[in-house]
């Protein structure tokens, strides 16, 4: 089978899809099918180019098999606004379609939103190459910019987003989506259940598992003795880190207990003085570590931490829990009570999750674990089956793998029909 993965992101990028979408190409070629990646130049999370990829309009390399075709992106600042994002996603919308014209025709080409409008470039060249298009959907683009506040309900912007959404849900074959709540909003949005399909997000288990607490990472940062809390991602409008440095001001009389939060250079430099403000001397901010060392990471915590504003979209699921699930570590989870994150955390028994935005609910459930190391262990332990049962990367390949060859064969068949009742027109 041939597949292309029309993706944003993309290695080397440590967080975010980057990771998924990778994992998920070599998966393919391990399995014996041709994949190639239409992707950007790297620039997440610091929202720049990657030295070794500055200056450069396209470049095609080889990666474990996968042909990865980059494309120019238009960059500014760490933190654009919606005329910067606007003109971010339009540059790979016309960069990328020579990328994806410049290669072999594939049979299913699957397409990672947000950003909504690569759907455009996708839609064109699924129908020029007839190809069949799968839409995987992470996040509804038009709902989660009005919840986290940068665009209002009534804007022209939402109403154009809500359009091309529409659209991409018409033109795909298929809509795979990360959580069954995304279904019913979808449902609710009329799409047809028939057309949706629910494989969540994964995880590399025999990369990302238990290891030793007490490693290099701990050593190079003097938490050789420290009960360490992690935050670890994207530090952005949907997280509301100033909830964790409060929390850890109410905790300073724990010594023992260190915040430990890495994200890009810039947001550590904004949350450097939020920190500075609260006197928040038991927190250290670090730069995120490259993909290759985030096991050592995950397992130098003695607790993880996902943290949400009460605003954020209900149904998505944040990348990192099933991450921190598999590492073996117990979860402190700030959400939102309805929606997909609480109800993951819950089933799995590998967490505690409080109110969002509560820094004295969320010191209350540091602390407690912090008292009671035999729990510790056992949210670790559930978190870690829960995720081996429903995380497994074999899991999302097998499902996909099936969920290409049923619309390929559906495609045939349609085609026979066809073929069929035209020589049927000829004989009569």
């Amino acid at each position: 089978m041939r597949i292309l993965i029309y993706s944003y992101n993309y290695y080397p990028e440590p967080i975010g899809i980057a990771p998924l979408m990778t994992e998920l190409a070599e998966g393919f070629v391990k399995r014996g099918h041709q994949v190639r990646v239409v992707t950007g130049m790297p620039n997440y999370p610091e929202r720049k180019i990657y030295d070794e990829y500055k200056g450069k309009f396209f470049l095609t390399e080889e990666l474990n098999g996968v042909t990865v075709q980059r494309s120019y992106i238009y960059i500014k600042g760490s933190k654009p606004g919606v005329l910067d994002r606007l003109l971010l996603d339009g540059s790979f919308i016309v960069s990328s379609l020579w990328q994806a014209f410049n290669g072999w025709k594939p049979d299913v080409i699957f397409a990672t939103t947000p950003p909504i409008l690569i759907s455009l470039p996708v839609s064109f060249y699924g129908l020029f190459s007839n190809s069949s298009v799968v839409l995987n959907i992470q996040d509804i683009v038009s709902e989660a910019a009005v919840r986290v506040g940068l665009v209002k309900k009534d804007s022209w912007i939402v109403r154009i987003a809500q359009a091309v959404e529409k659209l991409a849900y018409l033109k795909a074959a298929k809509i795979s989506v990360i959580a069954e709540d995304f279904v019913t909003n979808l449902v609710e949005q009329g799409v047809s259940p028939d057309r949706l399909v629910c494989i969540p997000n994964w995880v590399d288990l025999n990369f990302i598992r238990p290891l030793n607490k007490n490693n290099q990472f701990r050593e190079e940062h003097n938490l050789q003795d420290k009960f360490v809390v992690v935050y670890s991602g994207n530090i952005a409008l949907t997280q509301g880190l100033e909830t964790v440095v409060k929390a850890a001001v109410s905790l300073k009389e724990k010594s023992e207990i260190c915040f430990v939060i890495l994200g890009e250079e810039k947001a550590r430099q904004q949350l450097k003085e939020c920190c500075d403000k609260y006197q928040a001397d038991n927190v250290l901010l670090l730069p995120l570590v490259p993909r290759e060392k985030l096991p050592e990471m995950l397992s130098a915590a003695d607790i993880g931490l996902v943290i949400q504003k009460k605003t954020v979209t209900a149904f998505n699921l944040p990348s990192k829990i099933p991450v921190i699930l598999a590492s073996g570590r117990p979860i402190v989870a700030s959400v939102p009570d309805t929606g997909t994150a609480i109800r993951v955390v819950s089933e799995s028994g590998g967490g505690i999750v409080v109110t969002p935005e509560d820094s004295q609910a969320l010191a209350e459930a540091i602390l407690e674990l912090y008292e009671n190391p035999e729990k510790l262990e056992q949210l670790g332990q559930q978190g870690r089956k829960y995720a081996e049962e429903n995380f497994g990367s074999k899991n999302a390949l097998n499902s996909y793998e099936a969920l290409f060859t049923e619309i390929l064969n559906l495609k045939e068949e349609g085609r026979r029909k066809k073929k069929k009742g035209k020589r049927k027109e000829e004989e009569g």
